[in-house]
Order: C-alpha cells, then sequence, then structure tokens
C-alpha cells in the first residue's frame, strides 16, 4: 500500500501571469486543480513543500491536499512545468480522485537482488523498461514494482512483462509482452573498450604533456634552423 502524504495549498483568485510571477517571487508554485465533474480550482503552494512530497510521491503516489486548512481531498501529481533555464518549479497539475473509479498512471520499478549471471559470468544487466503503465482503483497504489533479477542466470534469460507479478488490484494497460530486462555478453574487445574508458581522463593528461613537450622541441628545432 502507498504510503500517506499530506500537502497544504492556499487558493488564489489571481490567473495572470504578473501575478504568479509574484507568488514565485514569495516562495510559492501556482497550480492547479482539476477532474471529472469538479470545476478547477486554482491554488498555490511553497515550493520547498512541494519539492519535498514530489520526491516522495513522484506521478504515481496519492497526495492528501489540504486547501486553506479544510478537509483534504486525495489527488495525484499530473503534470509539473518547470523553467527550461533554473529547472525551478513553475506550475503544477493536480488531478481529482474519486476513489471509488480506476485510473490510469505510471508505476516505477525497482530492480532488487543480484543476477547470477553478471556475479559469475560477467555479464551486463540491460534495463529496457524501467516503468509500466497500470490501471487500478487509487487504494490499490503502490509505491513501485519490484523486478527481482536474481532470475537471470544465464545470457539467454530475459523478463518480461508477462512475468511480473502485479500488486492485487492492478492490471497491465498495454499487452505488448515487452523486455523489461536482459543481460549482454561483455565480450573481450568491449572489456578491454571499458578500461580505457576508465582510465581516459589520465591518459588525456599524460597525452597533453607528451604534446606539449613534443611542441616544445618543435620550437626549439625551428629556432635553431633559422640560425
Amino acid at each position: 500500500m502507498a504510503k500517506e502524504i499530506k500537502l497544504d495549498a492556499q487558493t488564489r483568485s489571481e490567473k495572470n501571469e504578473d501575478k504568479a510571477k509574484k507568488n514565485r517571487a514569495e516562495g510559492y508554485v501556482p497550480a492547479v486543480i482539476y477532474g471529472p465533474g469538479i470545476d478547477n480550482v486554482n491554488i498555490k503552494i511553497k515550493q520547498n513543500e512541494f519539492n519535498r512530497v514530489f520526491r516522495l510521491a513522484g506521478e504515481s503516489n496519492l497526495i492528501d491536499l489540504v486547501i486553506d486548512g479544510q478537509k483534504s481531498i486525495k489527488v495525484i501529481i499530473k503534470a509539473v512545468q518547470k523553467d527550461s533555464v533554473k529547472g525551478n518549479v513553475i506550475h503544477i497539475d493536480f488531478y481529482q480522485i474519486n476513489m471509488n473509479k480506476p485510473i490510469t498512471t505510471e508505476i516505477p520499478f525497482n530492480f532488487i537482488g543480484e543476477a547470477p549471471v553478471v556475479k559469475t559470468l560477467g555479464g551486463t544487466i540491460i534495463k529496457g523498461v524501467d516503468s509500466v503503465e497500470v490501471e487500478c482503483l487509487p487504494g490499490d497504489l503502490v509505491d513501485h514494482i519490484d523486478i527481482d533479477l536474481s532470475k537471470l542466470t544465464t545470457f539467454a534469460d530475459l523478463i518480461h512483462l508477462n512475468d511480473i507479478i502485479m500488486p492485487n488490484g492492478m492490471t497491465l494497460v498495454s499487452q505488448t509482452n515487452e523486455v523489461v530486462v536482459s543481460v549482454a555478453e561483455v565480450t573481450e574487445e568491449k572489456a578491454v573498450v571499458q578500461q580505457v574508458a576508465e582510465i581516459a581522463p589520465e591518459v588525456k593528461g599524460k597525452e597533453a604533456t607528451v604534446v606539449a613537450s613534443a611542441g616544445d622541441k618543435g620550437k626549439k628545432n625551428e629556432k635553431e634552423n633559422k640560425k
């Protein structure tokens, strides 16, 4: 079961951009709440409080949103708009949830365990999918879905979407049996390339020294020739 997460908000009547900028300057993020059968509600939220909650909830957890100290409503974060330069959150869309109706959302994968093929044969884990779209009642939402890597014992082993045991009440939206995780064999050539990449900064520094030394010698020889 997903954790309970609370977030405080205040209503705002301002809709023009100048007042939205003022809110941001005061440490608030403008936001809107929408959903079936309700009128849109304009609110504002403390930037630091939203950042804390977003780290916990992401876009797959229910949030108890308390507006002006009133009774909380259940929402999920539907969209987050960020400043293209600074990366700060500048607007949030919340979707109000009807707890009796199924919703569709993305649930992230949590990769656990150790793949024997990696430990014994030196393979490399390839993650093809890191989240999945599901449908469920809001009360059945979870933080994540575990993917057990210990099932990967050979290079031929794969984990498909259909191999995943879904939490109770949750079904896959997509029926495509995508590969979630596979294992690539690390050839000797790839291993060498990887080793070179790891020591590249050190080698690059030495090359620079060698080039500089060669350049100095070239200049010296040029001067001697002119004499």
